[in-house]
């Protein structure tokens, strides 16, 4: 059972434990030993075999058609992000490859995020590696590193750095984002042996991670809000906007703009050193 097959059967199982009978029109039947419908009864409501569809689940290597996964995601009432995650696992549709491109190159990287300061900025990969950030977002996180890192990671540093549990007051809501956002990701490096090991090292050393990242859950990009509690400007309200970069699909621009008139002014309180003229 190849990797990608065994993410999806995890996939589906977690999307049907979400969906009660009561959300089909079905009777709840009386007492269930896991949450969710059975695999007979969404298999019914798709239309599709029983054996078929518990072989999905399991992972074996059979043949999927689009039509029929368009059933299936239609019963466990997936989002548009999820749907598209769920043809990814099942290869029904073809993987987006990164491809060379003349509109860009890392060198004007430098530039562009200079350019932004004093906004805070910073490019990332899909799976959170900090690829290059502007001196306005290195000050404004200056102090989410007391410990030891792996690899500069966004996503690595919130879940295991104290500080960044204490300063992001709305890290109950963020959190889970980039763990669904990084599951979205995954369904195109599913397998990868870099992704792979990150994975498991993070789930090893955050049980917190682990727990999300079981759940299954994708999200589409969307601009949101990060309330922060800086030691030395106090309480500093952002919306982080995520920027695609077309010549580089693997890369990410995260752009953080103040949402009112104190929050950039107390930026200024941030800075280590004077503000690039």
């Amino acid at each position: 059972m190849s990797t990608r097959r065994a993410e999806l059967g995890e996939f589906l199982k977690a999307r049907r434990a979400r969906v009660s009978p009561e959300d089909v029109g079905l009777p709840a039947g009386g007492r269930r030993r896991t949450p969710g419908l059975r695999r007979e009864e969404l298999a019914q409501l798709a239309g599709v075999g029983v054996t078929w569809y518990t072989w999905l689940e399991q992972g074996r290597p059979i043949n999927v058609s689009g039509q029929v996964l368009d059933a299936v995601a239609t019963t466990l009432r997936l989002s548009s992000i999820e749907r598209e995650h769920l043809y990814r696992l099942a290869e029904a549709t073809p993987v987006r490859a990164p491809q060379a491109s003349a509109c860009a190159n890392e060198n004007v990287f430098t530039e562009i995020l200079a350019a932004l300061d004093p906004l805070p900025a910073l490019i990332t990969n899909t799976r959170f590696d900090i690829i290059q950030s502007n001196q306005a977002a290195t000050d404004l996180f200056w102090d989410w590193h007391t410990l030891p890192c792996i690899h500069k990671n966004l996503l690595w540093c919130i879940v295991t750095e104290p500080r960044a549990r204490q300063q992001l007051l709305n890290y109950d809501q963020e959190v889970p984002y980039l763990v669904a956002r990084l599951r979205s990701a995954y369904g195109e490096h599913v397998g990868d042996p870099d992704w792979e090991t990150d994975l498991a090292r993070l789930r090893k050393l955050s049980p917190e991670f682990a727990a999300l990242w079981s759940r299954h859950e994708v999200a589409p990009c969307t601009p949101r809000p990060r309330h922060l509690l800086h030691p030395a400007a106090g309480e500093l309200h952002l919306t982080v906007t995520e920027l695609a970069l077309p010549a580089h699909p693997d890369l990410v621009l995260f752009v953080d703009t103040p949402t009112d008139e104190q929050t950039r002014t107390r930026l200024t309180r941030t800075r280590r050193a004077p503000a690039p003229a």
